[in-house]
């Protein structure tokens, strides 16, 4: 395991302090992730706020399912689990989540036909970085607009590099899958 030290809450700088302190409470914890991120507290900064502005920018279902399906597909189960959990408590179906971490859009009986394209979107941009990309961003688009394919890949793009950090520093997640199975 790499070992980079571990920036504890009360560590932070003010500015991020703020920003966490509702996602701290809520969870009863400071993620490993922002632990480890924080050595660059301005970039982490900017990092939340890229998350909430997309996270603003698309339906819920469209952002839990991007972070799912990239989650799932990257081996990232410290996100995998912290999404799931968030999933099911923005009222998404454990039948919706098991869904979405099928990773099979085309066979999904559960997303919405613009959840199917975002999500063959993302795992045809994971492995090529985009190339090749180019029909499942029109199929996007040709069910929503300019606006929602941009905030799908900058969302796409955040859960990739969320995904390179956690495995790359062999983040585990705090807390187990509330679907009960290891994955």
């Amino acid at each position: 395991m790499v070992d980079v030290p571990r920036i504890s809450f009360e560590q932070l700088p003010q500015s991020l302090r703020q920003a966490l302190d509702a996602k701290v409470k809520r969870l009863g914890y400071l993620g490993e992730f922002f632990q480890v991120s924080a050595h660059q507290p301005e970039a982490l900064g900017h990092f939340i706020g890229f998350t909430d502005t997309l996270k603003d920018a698309l339906p819920i279902g469209i952002v839990e399912m991007l972070a799912l399906t990239l989650s799932t597909w990257s081996g990232n189960a410290y996100e995998r689990v912290q999404h799931e959990r968030l999933a099911l408590k923005s009222g998404l179906s454990e039948a919706w989540v098991r869904d979405v971490e099928r990773l099979a859009p085309a066979k999904s009986e559960q997303l919405s036909e613009i959840e199917k394209a975002a999500q063959a979107l993302a795992l045809k941009i994971a492995p090529t970085q985009g190339r090749g990309a180019r029909p499942e961003a029109d199929a996007v688009l040709a069910l929503s607009d300019a606006p929602t394919l941009m905030a799908i890949l900058l969302t796409i793009g955040r859960y990739l590099a969320h995904a390179a950090i956690c495995n790359t520093l062999e983040i585990q997640p705090p807390v187990t899958s509330p679907l009960g199975d290891a994955r």
